[in-house]
């Protein structure tokens, strides 16, 4: 069965959010996975696959996948751990269409530290504000759907799951929205982290300023699709092939 007009579109989305994952310096070797719902196909999802770099993926090289993380095609092998996260977040949150999961070197500096929470310091914070949720208990590799599901469990009213002494997932309704989330995460943790490295006390925006913003930002969707569709066009100049469909 060849894919319908809108699972080519999720392909090059996926494919599109990885290549820049990549270049933003979010990756980590060939490790982590970014997974999108199929559109009208329920229950099937993108991965990426098994020993590509995020900088070499094409739409034609993402696996498809079932909710178990069983292979139903593509041309690669899919990492047998590779949807024991994804899986786990896709079934307990079914608006989270796609899932991006990254050790991102800011993000993640918050879980190796004690009581590291993103805090209401700068405007870009205030967008996950009341949509964050963390798990404190590191447990090793999540190595079985147990431990998938014990992660995730911590997040079905959040859209970011802070996992401790390990990384974050985002998920989100779309794979532009939910990649906006990661870029804008990565940069409220960047701007946090440099803030504390000067020794003086972050300056906390009030709980009433800090609901009405996020809530502003919540609101407007526009930009975050603008930004993706800015990043897919800069693809097209910089990378040729990166949107090979076969």
């Amino acid at each position: 069965m060849k894919p319908g007009t809108q699972e080519l579109e999720a392909r090059r989305d996926l494919a599109a959010s990885l290549r820049w994952a990549n270049r933003l310096g979010f990756g980590e070797g060939i490790c982590n996975h970014f997974s999108v719902e199929i559109p009208g196909r329920p229950g099937h999802f993108l991965i990426n696959p098994e020993g590509l770099h995020w900088s070499e993926v094409t739409p034609a090289d993402l696996v498809t996948v079932d909710v178990t993380g069983r292979k139903v095609a593509g041309r690669h092998g899919v990492e047998p751990t590779a949807f024991f996260i994804h899986g786990a977040m896709h079934r307990a949150k079914p608006s989270a269409k796609c899932v991006m999961h990254t050790h991102m070197p800011f993000a993640t500096t918050l879980t190796v530290v004690h009581g590291g929470r993103l805090e209401w310091a700068s405007q870009n914070s205030l967008k996950f504000h009341g949509r964050v949720a963390y798990d404190d208990n590191y447990n090793g590799l999540a190595l079985d759907a147990a431990e998938g599901e014990r992660m995730c469990a911590q997040a079905r009213d959040a859209d970011v799951l802070f996992l401790g002494n390990h990384g974050v997932i985002v998920c989100g309704p779309s794979v532009a929205l939910a990649f906006d989330d990661l870029y804008y995460l990565e940069r409220a943790c960047m701007l946090q982290v440099l803030a504390m490295g000067t020794g003086k006390p972050l300056r906390i925006v009030t709980e009433r300023v800090a609901m009405m913003t996020g809530k502003q930002m919540m609101e407007d969707t526009k930009q975050s699709e603008l930004h993706f569709e800015a990043l897919k066009r800069l693809l097209d100049r910089d990378e040729p092939g990166w949107s090979r469909r076969a």
